[in-house]
């Protein structure tokens, strides 16, 4: 024996076998011309950075060299690829590149390929936004079309750090992104659904099938309605509209409630609003039940300590007449919601004429009167603020015979899907620091890689799922009970601790994978033949 390598595996083998299967690659470097001269191409440049960033290995990209110093690359690349390749020159020209493509029509041209080739289901659209905070200072860019680095409203909690926004689309069959798009770090949610609406016209009038449109409130404005009204749209209505707050209270004393499920009901009410013909849900469950009784309680109480301060005031006052105190509370309490007047006590305070102290004939020049109340929980407020906090109201155009009111409420329910998606991209060891890019314009490439990394794993955990549910198997979740839907991310971790041994012997060399288990072996094989010959596995 003249030589011993350990090269550590894991699940990268699984990733990659996906990218490949994908075409990822080759679709990459059709868009992405690859220079003669350089070592690896801009696909294989983008593979490393998806293959870093679903490595959760707590580096950022500066350091993706080090990152595969000890893995075998032969798999995962291609014979020949060495880890000082991925160095940061290499990356930055290659963050460049997808720049000067087109961030938003590079990742759209992908995602549209992989959806074919996947057969995802686009009929269910699910669009959202959220921020990234940035720490140091950014170069000024020449390019207009270049986002801005500024501050903004912090989905982060931090207003201290400038941001950029993402916007990113995604849909229902599998949380697969459709569509991403970076934003100024001030831009606003309003406007960026706006646009994608006023982009999607097209697409969705094209689509040989119906497709929908869902989002949050913020999706639903004056200014979108002519967006709107001609897409296929499942939102959720402002409750700033004061017709809001009108329909809850009208569908509170209808009560004709429609159940949806145990724990879910709903009233339907049609109406016509911002020159659209509509269908509204009024939509009530046990789960916002529960958030209103607690958020309730918490208003209570900070409104108990208003009301306290406010009477203690008022007690300090002096009133001409006893209808005058009586005002005065009662203008206090007509801005109270959780709580009315218990009792009041009015004490009478005579001002006599002269010095001192008065005596049986001095005059009375005034007489002045002190207020002095008591509050009690109003019960009814209370109970009809929590009925409605504890609805919301869904909003669509779509007419009930391609959609019932089932499920209008269940697709938008899946708008969880999108941030799941956010979620993940934002995981403290997901792309670790690499937002530390000094170049605006490489943000916007560095956040495509991103949600490609996001469209690998979407896609991969998609897969394990469906085969799963196929096989009628199943795998050990976190407390070992069975599931049929791990996370990726949980796989992920089952299969850490395989490496790949390279021992030389008189001059040739022998690779074997080490440290395999069933539940391993299980999970492999569920991803089929390619996967296998990676980790050097039967198929079956």
């Amino acid at each position: 024996m003249e030589r011993v390598r350990v090269e550590r595996l894991d699940h990268l083998g699984l990733i990659a076998s996906v990218i490949n299967d994908l075409g990822l690659v080759s679709r990459i470097d059709a868009r992405l011309t690859p220079d003669e001269q350089e070592a690896i191409t801009p696909g294989e440049a983008i593979k490393g950075m998806i293959l870093n960033g679903l490595g959760f290995a707590n580096r950022p990209l500066s350091l993706t060299p080090q990152f595969f110093t000890n893995k075998p690359l032969d798999l995962l690349f291609r014979p020949g690829v060495e880890a000082d390749m991925f160095n940061r020159f290499k990356l930055g020209r290659t963050l460049d590149e997808v720049d000067t493509y087109g961030c938003d029509l590079f990742f759209s041209e992908i995602a549209l390929a992989v959806c074919q080739h996947e057969a995802i289901d686009q009929r269910f659209n699910h669009l959202d936004t959220t921020s990234f905070s940035l720490s140091g200072a950014y170069v000024p860019e020449s390019d207009a079309q270049a986002i801005a680095i500024t501050h903004g409203y912090s989905k982060d909690h931090r207003p201290d750090l400038k941001q950029a926004v993402l916007e990113l689309m995604v849909s229902q069959d599998g949380g697969v992104p459709l569509a991403s798009k970076s934003w100024d770090g001030n831009a606003s949610d309003t406007q960026i659904f706006q646009d994608r609406a006023e982009a999607l016209l097209s697409t969705f009038q094209g689509s040989p099938t119906p497709r929908y449109l869902i989002a949050d409130s913020k999706l639903y404005s004056a200014d979108n309605a002519a967006q709107l009204k001609q897409l296929g749209f499942i939102t959720r209505i402002p409750g700033t509209l004061k017709l809001v707050s009108q329909v809850t209270s009208q569908a509170l004393r209808w009560a004709t409630w429609q159940p949806v499920d145990d724990a879910t009901r709903y009233q339907r009410l049609d109406l016509c609003h911002y020159g659209m013909a509509q269908r509204w849900l009024l939509v009530s469950s046990e789960a916002a039940l529960q958030r209103a009784e607690k958020s309730v309680s918490k208003a209570q109480k900070r409104e108990l300590e208003t009301v306290q301060k406010q009477l203690f005031h008022l007690q300090a006052q002096r009133f001409e007449t006893q209808e005058s105190a009586q005002a005065a509370l009662s203008t206090l309490a007509g801005a109270w919601c959780y709580h009315q007047v218990a009792t009041t006590e009015l004490t009478e305070h005579r001002r006599y004429a002269g010095k001192g102290r008065p005596s049986a004939q001095t005059s009375v020049q005034a007489t002045l009167w002190q207020i002095q109340a008591k509050v009690c929980p109003d019960a009814e407020a209370i109970h009809r603020h929590k009925q409605h906090k504890g609805c919301f109201v869904l909003g669509t155009n779509i007419d009930a015979s391609a959609l019932s009111d089932a499920e209008v409420i269940a697709a938008y329910k899946a708008q969880s899907q999108v941030e799941g998606g956010f979620r993940f991209l934002k995981d403290p060891l997901f792309f670790v620091s690499s937002l530390f890019v000094k170049k605006p314009s490489r943000i916007q490439g560095l956040l495509v890689v991103m949600t490609l990394a996001l469209l690998v794993y979407s896609v991969a955990q998609r897969r394990l799922r469906q085969e799963l549910a196929r096989q009628q198997e199943s795998l050990p979740n976190q407390i070992n009970q069975p599931t049929q839907r791990p996370t990726l991310r949980w796989v992920f971790q089952l299969l850490e601790g395989i490496h790949r041994v390279r021992v030389r012997v008189q001059g040739q060399m022998h690779d074997f994978i080490e440290g395999l288990n069933k539940v391993q072996i299980k999970i492999l094989r569920l991803f089929g033949q390619d996967v296998c010959q990676i980790y050097q596995i039967s198929s079956g």
